[in-house]
């Protein structure tokens, strides 16, 4: 069942638009990552549907209209990105800051929030200060401060952005099991790919204020609406006419659209169905990166580093479906973007 919808949400700051007639849709239960460059808009857009900037459009919860809504009736929490822990609270009074805020009776303020700082990870750290925490233990007690008052929708701007990579990384995988286990609809905007598919089960892209494509992820991922969108997602290049429809037969996928491609998409193999030419040879720590000439053209390749390649070779192309994508719609490239 649709939870959120947002329809024809714009922003505009001193005359210059922001966010431009968003559209968004959120069931319940469902986590949804917005994600674009920096300044596209997205964290303008999570701030609006909190009802924290003026707009235009309609925002609705379960289908009644809720733009009018004051923030603070909306039912809805917002989570930073540094968290705003109040420094001199210890880590059980900042979680249960929000339910002094509702008058929670004492002994309920307290059984809720052991049982948020054990679904954080963090049981036991009541009465540390946040000053005593790592960056990572911060954003955690600021999750369980946000999930405290079990909000009808949760707002995430860019919740990890202020760590390190491979903190990052952790987190996410401990933020999408901590959301499906409270089973809390949640929208979040980040910058970060491998951030949106490990939290999220829908993705919209945002580019220079608008959504230009949302839905699951697999879908979007599978079929990015557009040259741009499919470069922005991680695909290398982007492939149209006669050598799309080529590379389309070889990957076993539909004809008569462009076709996105990973740089590992066409690997050396035996077996290949695509024979050529090699060009040129690179080698990279992990592998050979090829240029091999085709009936279709030159095409970029990986090969193994065990194997005693040279220009002049000819080889075999085996292409991994897994890792090209059909665009959705016709392709209007930059120069330089296709073969």
């Amino acid at each position: 069942m649709t939870a959120l919808s947002v329809r024809g949400l714009s922003v505009v700051y001193d005359g210059t638009p922001a966010v431009v007639d968003a559209e968004l849709e959120l069931a319940d239960g469902r986590v949804l990552a917005v994600l674009g460059p920096s300044g596209c808009g997205k964290s303008t857009l999570l701030r609006a549907i909190a009802g924290l900037e003026p707009t235009a459009g309609r925002v609705s919860w379960h289908g009644q209209d809720v733009s009018a809504t004051p923030t603070h009736r909306r039912g809805f929490a917002l989570m930073f990105q540094d968290g705003q822990l109040f420094p001199q609270l210890t880590v059980a009074r900042n979680v249960a800051y929000p339910l002094r805020l509702r008058r929670t009776p004492r002994p309920a303020a307290a059984a809720r929030v052991a049982e948020l700082l054990d679904l954080v990870g963090l049981a036991g750290f009541d009465d540390r200060l946040p000053t005593t925490l790592s960056g990572g233990e911060r954003q955690r007690v600021a999750l369980a401060r946000a999930l405290a008052a079990s909000p009808r929708l949760l707002l995430l701007d860019e919740p990890l952005s202020a760590l390190d990579a491979g903190l990052r990384q952790r987190l996410a995988q401990d933020l999408r099991r901590i959301l499906l286990e409270a089973g809390t609809t949640a929208l979040m905007v980040t910058h970060d790919h491998e951030e949106a598919f490990a939290v999220a089960d829908d993705l919209a892209v945002m580019r220079a204020g608008r959504i230009v494509q949302s839905g699951p992820i697999a879908d979007v991922w599978r079929t990015p609406v557009d040259l741009d969108t499919a470069l922005f997602l991680g695909y290398a290049r982007v492939l149209d006419g006669r050598v799309a429809d080529g590379l389309a037969r070889a990957a076993g996928l539909p004809e008569g659209r462009p076709v996105a491609v990973r740089r590992s998409a066409l690997t050396v193999s035996d077996d290949g169905s695509l024979v050529g030419e090699i060009v040129d040879v690179r080698t990279t720590p992990g592998q050979l990166r090829l240029v091999v000439g085709t009936d279709l053209g030159e095409l970029d390749a990986v090969a193994s580093l065990d194997r005693r390649l040279a220009p002049g070779d000819v080889v075999r192309l085996r292409v991994d479906p897994s890792r090209t994508a059909i665009l959705a719609g016709p392709v209007d490239a930059p120069e330089g973007a296709l073969d």
